[in-house]
């Protein structure tokens, strides 16, 4: 498809041709911008404000200030709460905190692993119990 469909449907979908696709190549605009829809505005299993509020966690993460705010207000459009945008971002921040932790310590992975196992196989059992 031509830039110039392509920008018409962005159009069409968004009320403007967001500038981060005005600099993409021609070669790799329509894959860029099918991507982008199919996983932006499409969904799968999950839906808009759950995706939105993974974004945000990610963002937050690598500190950038351009997906960030793209998530936030994502996440608001999408129903996200204030409160749901906070726990998404300390989510992440402890997530983030625990691997820099468990990596930077070399911890023994099967261990690990074994470890996590267990405690879904204990919470399993106590959850049946009740």
């Amino acid at each position: 498809m031509e830039r110039s469909k392509i920008y018409e449907e962005m159009e069409q979908m968004l009320g403007l041709v967001p500038s981060m696709f005005k600099s993409i190549p021609d070669a790799s605009l329509e894959l860029e911008w099918s991507l982008f829809k199919t996983i932006q505005l499409e969904g799968g299993s999950l839906d808009g404000k759950q995706r939105e509020l993974i974004g945000l966690g990610i963002s937050a993460v690598t500190k950038c200030r351009y997906c960030v705010y793209f998530h936030t207000v994502m996440a608001k459009l999408n129903g996200a709460t204030d409160d749901e945008i906070q726990e998404a971002i300390h989510y992440a921040k402890a997530t983030a905190g625990w691997s820099a932790y468990v990596n930077g310590m070399q911890l023994d992975f099967e261990e690990f692993t074994k470890e996590i196992d267990a405690v879904c196989a204990h919470v399993r059992e106590m959850n049946m119990q009740n």
